[in-house]
């Protein structure tokens, strides 16, 4: 039986290796964030509807969406956020369906959502994986690997469901505080754990 799982983890976390190393192991991985982008792309449909709602000064001149003037849109206006949502979401869904039903019988299939505790979905898995990091191990990381303030990590940090929320929905919380050797044995004994399961 195909097993579906849940992968989330606040920002800086390392939920990007443990997704990596997952694949690896063999599961099937769906990032909702790269289908969010994959649904925009230029000459989709998505992309069109998003045209005819936004109007074309959000394309960058060789017809790609300018995520940055979108962000910035997005942010800004609760409403235009909810409009896009209402083009995009539909249309990740309908890709996930599809990647879900093309998945080997048995498989585990990890959906890699960044923000699973804030969207109220966490029951929908069979299990849900957090990966975890303390606050100020993700603030070094943010400083050191994306060149930000500790200050606009703080903030990025502050815009994300706390710790606590995320530790609540976990069936496994995957701590990332030591080496990549450490995160990667954690990773294989949750895998193992879920492949003796289904």
């Amino acid at each position: 039986m195909t097993k579906r799982v849940g992968l989330t983890g606040g920002i800086a976390s390392g939920k990007s290796t443990v997704s990596a190393i997952l694949r690896e192991l063999g599961a099937v991985i769906i990032d909702a964030d790269a289908l969010a982008r994959e649904v925009v792309d230029q000459g989709t449909p998505g992309l069109a509807a998003v045209v005819d709602a936004f109007g074309p000064h959000l394309l960058t001149e060789d017809g790609h969406l300018d995520r940055p003037a979108m962000g910035e849109l997005v942010f800004a206006d609760a409403g235009a956020r909810k409009k896009l949502e209402s083009i995009v979401h539909p249309l990740v869904f309908e890709r996930i369906v599809d990647l879900e039903s093309h998945a080997p019988a048995g498989s585990v299939v990890v959906h890699d959502i960044p923000l699973l505790a804030e969207s109220g979905r966490a029951d929908t898995f069979d299990a849900v994986i957090v990966v975890d990091a303390p606050a100020e191990t993700q603030v070094e990381r943010m400083v050191r690997d994306r060149g930000w303030t500790a200050e606009e990590a703080r903030a990025r940090m502050a815009a994300q469901a706390g710790r606590e929320d995320r530790l609540a929905i976990a069936t496994y919380v995957i701590e990332n505080t030591g080496t990549l050797e450490d995160l990667r044995h954690r990773v294989t004994e949750v895998f193992e754990e879920l492949t003796a399961e289904s």
